[in-house]
């Protein structure tokens, strides 16, 4: 189903982290990969949605000139809005409804996307899917099912379904500013944005399909893993590929050693 024509969204890409554990001292999303820098990936990605009227990228003070340089020479226009992030994920996200608060009281944004940068291979359909759940719902974030877990760590089974839960993530614009303003009220902080939303309102949120090669750059071979999924999709993010994506990964999870990450 096609987004609403008057659908208005903001993305708000979350690029803050360290990420030591990828084995350099640079911050991950400035890795290079394919020939890009991992966060400018989703970016593009999210862009060719003719819904994404607004981008805001959350960085660490200390690699404002790099992201800057990256952005004038990868991304171009329309502008990106460039904030700094907070101490945790809750507070670069509010830092980012900061900036967006203006227009989502003015009425120009429907709905807020919430995305890692370090997930540079989300397609453009799973952008326009949660933005359409979310238009619909109030709501909506990309899951995978984790039928391979057997056990939890003290015996026990796990629930009936177990999933990990993916970005992008949207909601409702403006039930999502009222709920960190509470939160900022409250000193509440969230593991993640759905779980403010869920502290702080009622809106619904939708569960939609995940997909396995929307990976986290998290380990240094994530990098590779990513660069070959890209080359099995011909460089295409649109989704359109998306079912040789899926081959790809299930191919290419066998080659590392802490199997599939979401």
């Amino acid at each position: 189903m096609p987004l609403p024509p008057s659908a208005r969204a903001a993305v708000v890409m979350l690029a803050a982290g360290e990420g030591r554990r990828s084995g350099h001292h640079t911050n991950k999303v400035l890795l290079p990969l394919a020939g890009r820098r991992v966060f400018t990936w989703s970016i593009r990605s999210a862009r060719q949605l003719a819904a994404v009227t607004r981008t805001v990228l959350v960085i660490r003070e200390e690699d404002r000139d790099a992201v800057m340089a990256t952005i004038d020479r990868e991304v171009g226009p329309p502008d990106v809005t460039v904030v700094v992030g907070g101490d945790s994920r809750h507070s670069s996200e509010w830092q980012a409804l900061q900036a967006l608060a203006p227009a989502i009281e003015a009425g120009e944004i429907d709905v807020v996307v919430i995305h890692d940068a370090a997930r540079p291979l989300a397609v453009t359909t799973m952008f326009a899917s949660v933005i359409e759940a979310a238009v619909e719902h109030g709501g909506a974030i990309p899951v995978r099912d984790q039928g391979h877990l057997t056990a939890l760590d003290d015996g026990e089974h796990p629930p009936e379904r177990v999933v990990a839960v993916q970005t992008p993530q949207a909601f409702r614009a403006a039930p999502l500013l009222e709920a960190y303003r509470l939160a900022e009220a409250d000193g509440f902080v969230g593991t993640d944005t759905a779980s403010c939303m869920e502290r702080y309102t009622d809106v619904p949120v939708l569960c939609v399909d995940g997909d396995a090669g929307n990976i986290k750059i998290t380990f240094p071979e994530d990098l590779f893993l990513a660069e070959r999924l890209l080359a099995k999709a011909d460089w295409d993010l649109s989704g359109r590929q998306r079912h040789r994506r899926e081959s790809a990964m299930s191919h290419l999870r066998d080659l590392l050693p802490h199997g599939e990450r979401p």
